[in-house]
């Protein structure tokens, strides 16, 4: 069955015709294009979230394999899946040090790019959703010894740990991230978990972060609240309705993406990996998985007098997330019909992105003198960063 294995993969899945090719023939479609119709006669199926999967499309088709290379699957029925006997694999914790090192990048470039004085030492951060993305945003917040506080009742129903706080407590953080799943039934729904009641509750002058997706979010609640609270910050990477975004709350945020908070090379790699090895065990096949190395990237060290913010200075440097906003001036000047397709061309286009852990610091003689320190360095090792001549 193998070699006559029909397969069905979106184009943004990273090397998926060098690696799903071992399976069968491999047919690779724009994810927002894929249809009943050229899926009809496919065996195979591999999306990432912009494809809706659902009864809508499966029904009376061939596919009998269902591979989603995101961490997420709110787009995916799965009991529709389970009912019909359609075997599925996703890519749990993939994306999570990407989605942390954005979390950590965009809070460095407020610290740097505002005429108020900000510090991210002596801040809270409510962390709301503490699964594979929301424990390695804590992690490095613990990097830098900044307190997190911590809310994911579901979380706290099955381990009854006490490291759990209610919402109410973590409302009043500084900075809130949000990393929950989308749902919309159960005992905790997210959807519009982000609403004026939630928001009434929150500091003048907070910091909110959206990488879970757009619809946990009331947004015209939200831009209410920002209007009223002008020293709040914005920092959005998920909106509703993706491609076709608000752009009233695109014009509200000091950081705007377009859903690449988790596209890291490196995240992209662990996905493709997991639907591999997962098709792999479907087919019983023992195929090898290509060797896909990370290119060595060389960061130098600023010769700064204070080592924490070197540290600050080199993630940034590293990766200059401003370079990824979405520029306000050129969506609002596209016709609607155009938006669309600029949002999508923002993701399809996305530069190569790797994480700290392709980072080669290289401390050359002029900053061997500097007060970089030890501190400073085991902190960036733990971020993931490698250092050359040390």
């Amino acid at each position: 069955m193998v070699g006559s294995l029909s397969i069905i993969a979106d184009d943004q899945i990273p090397f998926a015709d060098k690696v799903f090719s071992k399976f069968g023939n491999i047919n690779l479609e724009n994810g927002r294009a894929i249809n009943k119709k050229n899926i009809k006669d496919a065996d195979v199926l591999l999306v990432r979230s912009v494809t809706k999967v659902d009864e809508s499309l499966l029904k009376n088709t061939n596919i009998k394999f269902v591979g989603s290379a995101t961490s997420g699957i709110d787009h995916v029925d799965v009991d529709y899946l389970n009912k019909s006997n359609i075997s599925f694999s996703y890519a749990p914790g993939s994306n999570a040090n990407s989605v942390a090192e954005y979390v950590l990048n965009s809070l460095i470039t407020i610290n740097r790019n505002t005429n108020t004085p900000f510090s991210l030492y002596g801040k809270k951060v409510g962390i709301v959703g503490y699964g594979n993305i929301g424990s390695r945003v804590k992690y490095f917040m613990d990097v830098f010894n900044i307190e997190c506080v911590l809310n994911d009742p579901p979380l706290f129903d099955q381990t009854k740990s006490q490291s759990f706080v209610d919402l109410e407590e973590v409302l009043q953080s500084d900075i809130i991230t949000l990393h929950v799943p989308l749902t919309k039934s159960g005992k905790y729904p997210t959807i519009n978990l982000v609403n004026d009641k939630f928001l009434k509750k929150l500091k003048s002058d907070v910091i909110l972060i959206n990488t879970s997706r757009g619809e946990v979010i009331d947004e015209q609640a939200l831009i209410c609240f920002k209007k009223r609270n002008p020293e709040s910050k914005l920092i959005l990477d998920v909106w509703r309705n993706e491609p076709n975004i608000n752009i009233e709350l695109l014009q509200q945020a000091f950081i705007g993406t377009p859903h690449i908070a988790g596209y890291s090379y490196d995240a992209k790699i662990r996905a493709t990996k997991i639907l591999f090895d997962s098709l792999q065990k479907f087919l019983k096949t023992n195929f090898n998985y290509p060797n896909f190395l990370n290119k060595d990237i060389t960061s130098f060290v600023p010769n700064i007098s204070e080592p924490d913010y070197s540290i600050e200075s080199i993630i940034s440097q590293y990766w200059n997330i401003l370079g990824d906003n979405i520029s306000f001036s050129q969506y609002a000047s596209l016709a609607d019909n155009e938006r669309s397709t600029f949002y999508d061309s923002l993701r399809k286009n996305y530069p190569i992105r790797y994480e700290y852990g392709s980072g080669i610091i290289d401390t050359n003689k002029q900053n061997e003198s500097s007060v970089f320190n030890n501190k400073a360095r085991s902190n960036l090792r733990k971020l993931g960063f490698k250092f050359k001549n040390v």
